[in-house]
């Protein structure tokens, strides 16, 4: 299960269903041609759109209508912001929008080189306009605003409107920080006191053009290829907003952050101007037992093995990226410029780097009524298909309930929230270490019957009082799982109003794969396709509803439109047949008595009376979009505005009274093992110990144990 990139999760079906093993032969007979520039490009529309018509729960038929959503969306896509293109030039790919289900099945990209030409074109003139306007001091006393939504701005008309576009939004960034800087120097700043407001004024337009100048060469860095993977992403969105195209750096990302694996230095990049920049050094990894590579070194030459160095000079992210990550046992050579401005060559021998920040973890959480109470973090049901060996959720899972067992714990609290999803197989077998064997989710293709995950395991991992917590980010995976134990009444869960609503499950394809000969062109990437629906055991659906919460707690988010219902062209809410299914071990009953007693401590609670109103303050803030450019009026906001958010911040910086976490005896020897683990571990209690949601559902708990002991006696 996975999703559309940039919302909450993304993933990988390892399951081999024998329609999808035959469909690989669709693919594989394309018409050879000489190669030209574009070949690349005709092979993977054509092979795109064959997977998604042959192979897509829902497939579209390509014709007009289909045409005029893809021009759409593309447009909306390509200048979302409306800051290149004007109304003209967004005219002259008018006469494409009903030829586009056409030149799809001719495999022709005029439109996308017409669209491209334009951006490019509007991109370098948009690099000389915000040049000439933040060459003169702006006018902060005048009476004007700014729409910040571009979706409520239509593209200005004319390069005239352009202009002025560019200039009040240079005007706004430049606002914002002159802003600050004026309340530094209100406070007596030592950097700020001696300097008038022209003088700040004047550093804040540098700071500005200095932000811009890093935005136009990342721009100019954006290659034609990566300009073309976002087209076909369109293309597959329009089918619903998970299918998609994946470069090959795209998916060896994807693989890495599912299986918490990857082979290279193990360090985090990212751009600075023209070279990249180390962010993090991953511990454990290469690079950081060598001791030589250091957070904020600049990368200015890339060299494999022995062979000669090459400049990364201009080169974007996902390049230097490639070049840089290899296989275990290779060496690649780092030429670097340190930060005392001296350069030097590092040798490193790549090796195995293991992410363990995503796995699973335990502690045990204790307070006054609700004592020795298990919890586990499980961040997304990850699971490393490429390896024999690799980490699995379920056996990390499984092994910390072992150990919370082996402590004797009174319940166990199991923390989804922001748990984007991952591996189905992962999730039903979790989910039966609570129950004995029977249904787990309903997995329904465009044809065929519904076809059952069954736990059939008759075991019980754990069969003591059981919650799941749970927020408006909790999606895929994490959904299946909250509904099982719902519908088997084995848990309560806690949280949001419903969780995100992605009740689909796609499977990727390797493109190198799928189509024969074309060697010339490869790697050409994988594509993932929504082949599946999931339905629950009571046979409701999970896609655009997400599953609803026993117990509901306030959230900053409950007055914002979040989740799935939220995506263009998602698929729809649908019902099949429920399942007969039933479960001896622990039956939650009525949770109505346990909502009762939380909505009451919840409601004398101060610091969810704030998160409420802090709710209802970030609904306006997100429907509010004018802002005015006289800096009295935005100092006057921003005043307002930091002060209840100071309010905020300082509930969630503030330690929960009485609620203890500690670690487990059998996990320390690990943990104290180096000082970066020392820390993040003291990070991670501490984080633990502010959190409302986890004292309240602690709460909960001990309600729940509570009533288990008075229906036995």
């Amino acid at each position: 299960m996975t999703h559309q990139k940039g919302l909450p999760m993304k993933f990988k079906n390892p399951v081999l269903f024998s329609f999808i093993i035959g469909a690989f032969a669709l693919f594989a007979f394309l018409p050879k041609a000489d190669v030209d520039p574009t070949q690349k490009e005709t092979v993977l529309l054509q092979t795109l759109i064959q997977g998604l018509e042959q192979l897509h729960y829902n497939p579209r038929t390509l014709d007009d209508s289909f045409s005029q959503d893809l021009f759409n969306l593309y447009i909306e896509r390509l200048d979302g912001a409306k800051r290149f293109l004007t109304q003209a030039e967004v005219d002259k790919l008018k006469p494409f929008e009903k030829q586009l289900d056409d030149q799809i099945k001719r495999t022709d990209v005029s439109f996308f080189n017409t669209s491209t030409d334009l951006l490019t074109n509007g991109i370098n003139r948009a690099e000389k306009i915000y040049k000439e306007i933040l060459e003169k001091p702006f006018d902060f006393k005048q009476n004007e605003s700014i729409e910040t939504d571009a979706e409520k701005r239509k593209f200005p008309a004319n390069e005239k409107e352009l202009k002025e576009v560019w200039r009040k939004m240079l005007k706004y960034e430049t606002m914002t920080r002159l802003a600050d800087k004026l309340d530094e120097k209100a406070k007596g700043t030592a950097e700020y006191k001696d300097k008038s407001e022209a003088q700040l004024e004047d550093d804040a337009r540098k700071i500005v053009r200095e932000r811009f100048e890093t935005y136009f060469d990342q721009l100019k860095k954006l290659k034609r290829e990566e300009q073309f993977a976002d087209f076909l992403n369109t293309i597959a969105n329009l089918y619903d907003p998970h299918s998609e195209y994946y470069e090959p750096v795209e998916k060896q990302s994807f693989d890495i952050k599912f299986s918490g694996r990857l082979e290279g230095i193990g360090a985090t990049l990212q751009t600075d101007k023209e070279f990249t920049k180390i962010a993090e050094l991953v511990v454990g990894g290469p690079a950081w037992k060598q001791k030589e590579l250091k957070v904020g070194d600049l990368i200015m030459r890339v060299a494999q093995g022995d062979e000669e160095g090459i400049s990364i000079a201009g080169m974007n992210l996902n390049e230097v990226v490639a070049k840089i990550r290899g296989p275990k046992g290779t060496k690649v050579r780092l030429t670097v410029k340190s930060i005392d401005g001296t350069t030097k060559e590092i040798s490193i021998i790549r090796d195995e780097v293991i992410i363990d920040e995503g796995y699973a973890k335990s502690v045990i959480l204790n307070k006054e009524g609700a004592e020795n109470v298990g919890f586990i973090s499980l961040p997304r049901f990850y699971a490393d298909f490429n390896k024999r060996d690799g980490r699995q959720c379920f056996q990390d899972v499984a092994k910390e309930i072992e150990k919370l067992k082996a402590a004797n714990v009174n319940g166990i609290i199991i923390d989804l929230r922001n748990n984007g999803g991952g591996s189905l197989n992962d999730v039903v077998k979790m989910t039966g270490l609570f129950i004995e064997k029977g249904p787990i989710v309903q997995v329904k293709t465009r044809l065929g019957d519904a076809e059952v995950q069954q736990d059939y395991d008759s075991r019980v991992q754990y069969g003591g009082p059981l919650i799941i917590m749970v927020n408006n980010f909790s999606a895929s995976a994490s959904e299946i799982m909250a509904a099982a134990l719902q519908d088997y009444s084995r848990a309560v869960i806690v949280g949001s109003n419903h969780t995100f609503g992605k009740g689909t499950v796609q499977r990727f394809f390797d493109l190198d794969n799928a189509v024969n000969g074309y060697d010339n062109l490869k790697p050409l990437g994988d594509v993932k396709i929504t082949l599946q629906k999931f339905y629950r055991i009571n046979g409701g659906s999970t896609q655009l509803r997400g599953v609803s919460s026993d117990i509901v707690l306030p959230d900053n988010f409950q007055d914002l439109k979040l989740g799935e219902k939220e995506s263009k062209y998602a698929m729809p809410w649908s019902q099949i047949d429920k399942l007969n299914y039933s479960q001896n071990v622990y039956n939650i009953g009525n949770v109505s008595e346990l909502a009762a007693q939380s909505k009451e401590r919840v409601g004398s609670n101060e610091i969810f009376s704030k998160i409420a109103a802090n709710a209802k303050r970030l609904k306006k803030q997100r429907d509010q979009s004018v802002y005015s450019l006289n800096i009295e009026e935005y100092q006057n906001l921003k005043k307002n505005i930091e002060k209840e958010s100071e309010q905020i911040k300082k509930l969630s910086e503030t330690e929960i009274p009485g609620l203890a976490v500690s670690n487990l005896n059998v996990d320390l020897q690990s943990i104290n093992s180096d000082s970066t683990k020392i820390n993040r571990n003291a990070e991670f209690l501490k984080d633990m110990k502010k959190d409302i949601y986890v004292d309240e559902t602690l709460n909960i708990m001990a309600d729940l144990i509570r009533k288990n002991l008075a229906s036995k006696n």
